[in-house]
């Protein structure tokens, strides 16, 4: 005999030979095994690595995301001559405005326009590049009485123009000279709610867009005079920023913190992904066990032989689970390869949103973060059957049974155990939120135990029916019952894979309902802002002519950026989910009395006759939230000045309307002689009509050309564009989840064949037809698919309310075309993959298998 030999001439372990020997018939039996370990290992493997290919291209094209090392940032004002000499002496400098105005057409089609006024030394870092493949400064150079802008691609669409056309923009008329094809900092703006227009700086003022109190963000963008600064460059930079101009209130950002809201977007989506990957792993996992429940059933004799021959069954349970590791492996290493061209594949379809520039690599972190989770699955999921092989005594030898044998007691429970507890350990410790990561981990067992619960109880339930007249529905009803029963593995796989998709779906149907059906009809029609204090009056009275019976409100509105709370800088308050409110500019107000659509919670409104001192009234939930109260302090920078006020009550705000709401409304005094515009909003007692509103837009554009106008419909429909897209990658993650359903089915079905023979034979041996044996085996499948949708709906709904209601705070709306989706889902599924599994067996000779009885 030939011996087996390791590396240097070594023999292999007495366990490895036999376990490869054995191997040397295929795979036959563990392709739903490694399918389902490959798929799993590969979600999680490629959602890893895009999220860190993402991260790693944000930082290597931070320069040109920010537009510069060091970003400085102001609100409502420019930088004065004092500050802006500080900047131009600490390196090359770009000053860049952006702003939302109402592009006009001849045709009269007002668009929504993201203006970003540009000096010529933009861009800094990165390259903006044009259609005509002209430099910028060549565009901007034909200038003539009519102002040169380039624009994105999708006005030229929208608003029905052509290279050359000209438009109104503010009190200007500019010309369409280029559309821009890249823009190297266009993600530093957040979300567009319209298309770029770019255009040269200089030009605001005449444009009559940049006036007192315009919604208008300055950015200062600084790169080192011949090279690239240095970190310790840029923190002398900031350190002496914040000496010399202690109040400016500016938002400064680095080459390293460029886009951070991106950052936490993608870690905070990639988390969820992986829980999704970690769900498909978990419904895998039923079909590892199936397989090799299915597998050791074939070996029996096998594995009586061994014991006859002496062998222990320590030696057994070792054999099998090295096999079983090894084909974990192949499984792992599938998964891994689709892990890695995951990204490279994902960045040609992202390069035109997301800087991408990382993903053509590996990242060996992650896959070995994934394929630790597909090994330790395949460990927790195949060592509760191996103790089946624990238990095969020698005397198997003399009998062919298919029945199922006993497992191998508390030894291998409180192994599996130990196992589980470690991959649930290290799901919890590589998250990105290990809270969320736990009460995940805590509901998946919940959702397990209870699956397991409503099999038994369906097997009792099943058991208890009286007894049918009808042939078909006693098979159908038996098979449901008996010992060795499909019932738990289908509940449990299809059940669980379906609970996710039904989450999924009405979450996402949800919001959007929320964003289209039920928002429009108490929402503002429209939002007007940046209006002048000089022009406050009439253009109410417009607004009121024009649409008469309309809803007219209006409020001052200034920007300002919470810097300190009780003396605590705003940076190092404790992390909480109303911490946004703490970051970058907030719209604040001021007002005599409380706001209409509010009511106090706690406190005390300040009298109309004026406050005493610095009030402010602070929006209660996030108060609750941040762990704010009455009579604490905030300090918030306002054009540059910072000013203390005391909340002095707390009130509820009902964000859904989208009204006009703030987070923090000041008394009176705290702005009086501020300069600032005013925020309207126009509202339709039962909705606008499309006709309507465009006629409303027209009027106002044409009689006030510098005061933006935002349409609310066209606003939520660029959300719902974004919500669109993420809702695509969350259902596609979930398929893969319906997909190890399936898998799992089938193995189910492929592990349970043997037994179908013997049923089907003796059947047909005892006078039943096929097609009796087809309509019991589909009724059988059609029950448990149909119980399993009905668990999947229910447990589904539970967890979307929780997270529509609880997370998000939003009202939920149960969407029956999700449900019966669901069900249609199930039954189909589990019908026909049944169907597959039991024709085959159905078609198999019944003398060789009545010999072995």
């Amino acid at each position: 005999m030939t011996r087996s030999v390791g590396p240097a001439g070594m023999r292999l372990p007495l366990v490895v030979r036999f376990a490869l020997r054995e191997m040397r018939g295929g795979l036959r039996g563990f392709y739903v095994f490694i399918a389902c370990i490959a798929l799993g290992t590969g979600t999680i493997a490629a959602v890893n690595s895009l999220a860190s290919g993402l991260g790693d291209s944000i930082r290597a094209e931070g320069q040109a995301l920010l537009g510069g090392d060091i970003a400085f940032s102001l609100i409502h004002r420019r930088a004065s001559e004092d500050e802006l000499s500080f900047l131009e002496k600490a390196g090359r400098l770009t000053t860049v405005a952006t702003l939302r105005a109402m592009a006009r057409p001849p045709d009269g089609r007002q668009t929504l326009v993201e203006v970003k006024g540009v000096d010529d030394a933009y861009p800094l870092y990165g390259d903006l590049e044009l259609r005509s493949g002209r430099p910028l400064a060549a565009d901007f150079a034909d200038a003539g009485e009519v102002i040169p802008v380039v624009v994105d691609a999708s006005l030229l669409t929208t608003a029905g123009l052509s290279i050359g056309d000209e438009f109104g923009l503010g009190r200007l008329t500019v010309r369409v000279a280029d559309v821009i094809t890249r823009e190297p900092d266009k993600l530093s703006g957040g979300i567009a709610f319209g298309p770029r227009v770019l255009m040269p700086i200089e030009a605001l003022d005449a444009s009559g867009l940049v006036a007192t109190g315009s919604l208008v963000r300055w950015g200062y963008r600084i790169a080192g005079t011949d090279r690239p600064m240095s970190e310790a460059e840029i923190e002398a930079t900031i350190a002496a920023a914040r000496e010399a101009f202690p109040t400016a209130g500016w938002r400064i950002e680095t080459r390293n913190e460029a886009a951070p809201q991106l950052r936490r977007s993608i870690d905070s989506f990639a988390q969820f992904l992986t829980l999704v990957g970690l769900t498909s792993l978990a419904v895998g996992g039923v079909g590892v066990a199936n397989a090799v429940r299915a597998y050791l059933a074939r070996k029996r004799t096998s594995i009586a032989t061994f014991r006859s021959l002496g062998a222990s069954r320590g030696f057994v349970v070792r054999l099998y689970l090295v096999q079983i590791m090894m084909l974990a492996s192949i499984g792992v290493v599938a998964g891994l390869l689709l892990g890695a061209v995951g990204p490279p594949i994902a960045a040609f379809a992202l390069r035109d949103f997301l800087p991408v520039s990382a993903l053509f690599s590996i990242f060996p972190a992650d896959l070995l973060l994934a394929a630790v989770y597909g090994l330790l699955t395949a460990v927790t999921f195949a060592l509760w059957p191996l103790g089946r092989a624990y238990a095969i005594r020698p005397s198997a030898l003399f009998r062919d049974d298919p029945a199922p044998v006993a497992g191998g007691g508390r030894i291998f429970l409180a192994l599996t155990s130990v196992s589980a507890a470690l991959l649930c350990g290290l799901a919890i410790a590589a998250a990105y939120d290990p809270l969320l990561a736990l009460f995940y981990v805590l509901g998946a067992g919940a959702v397990f135990v209870v699956l397991r619960v409503i099999a038994g109880a369906i097997m009792a339930a099943a058991r208890q029916l009286p007894r049918s007249r009808s042939v078909v529905v006693r098979l159908a009803v038996a098979n449901i019952h008996r010992r060795g029963a499909l019932t738990p593995t289908v509940t449990l796989s299809l059940g669980l894979s379906l609970t996710l998709l039904v989450t999924l779906a009405l979450v996402d149907g949800n919001l959007r309902h929320t964003l289209t059906s039920s928002l429009p009809a108490e929402a503002p029609s429209f939002f007007f802002i940046d209006i002048q204090n000089e022009e406050l009056d009439g253009f109410l009275q417009l607004l009121n002519d024009v649409a008469q019976g309309g809803d007219v409100r209006s409020q001052p509105m200034l920007r300002g950026r919470i810097v300190a709370i009780n003396g605590v800088a705003a940076e190092d308050w404790p992390e909480t989910e109303a911490s946004w409110v703490l970051r970058g500019d907030r719209g604040i107000t001021y007002a005599a009395e409380l706001p209409a659509d509010s009511r106090l919670v706690a406190g005390r409104w300040w009298p109309p006759e004026g406050a005493e001192g610095n009030e402010v009234s602070f929006a209660a939930g996030l108060a609750e939230e941040l762990g704010v109260g009455v009579g604490d302090r905030l300090r918030v920078n306002v054009l540059g000045r910072e000013v203390e006020a005391t909340i002095t009550n707390l009130r509820t705000v009902d964000w859904e309307t989208l009204s006009i709401n703030f987070v923090m409304v000041f008394s009176p005094n705290v702005f009086a002689g501020a300069p600032h515009a005013h925020l309207a909003t126009l509202t339709f007692p039962e909705g606008g009509e499309d006709a309507l509103e465009l006629a409303v837009l027209k009027r106002v554009s044409e009689a006030y050309p510098t005061v933006t106008s935002i349409r609310v419909k066209e606003a939520l429909e660029a959300v719902n564009g974004v919500i669109s897209d993420l809702a695509l990658a969350v259902r596609a993650a979930a398929g893969v989840t319906l997909l190890s359903a399936m898998l799992v089915l089938a193995g189910t079905l492929a592990a349970s064949h043997r037994s179908r023979i013997y049923d089907a034979v003796i059947l047909k041996t005892l006078g039943a037809r096929r097609r009796v044996l087809l309509e019991a085996y589909s009724l059988e499948y059609a029950l448990l698919g149909l119980a399993s949708a009905v668990f999947g709906v229910l447990a589904g709904t539970a967890g979307a309310v929780a997270i529509t209601v609880g997370l998000m705070d939003l009202s939920f709306v149960f969407l029956p075309v999700s449900a019966i989706g669901a069900v249609v889902v199930a039954v189909v599924v589990t019908v026909g993959l049944g169907l597959v599994g039991t024709w085959r067996a159905l078609n198999e000779a019944p003398a060789a298998v009545l010999r072995d009885l």
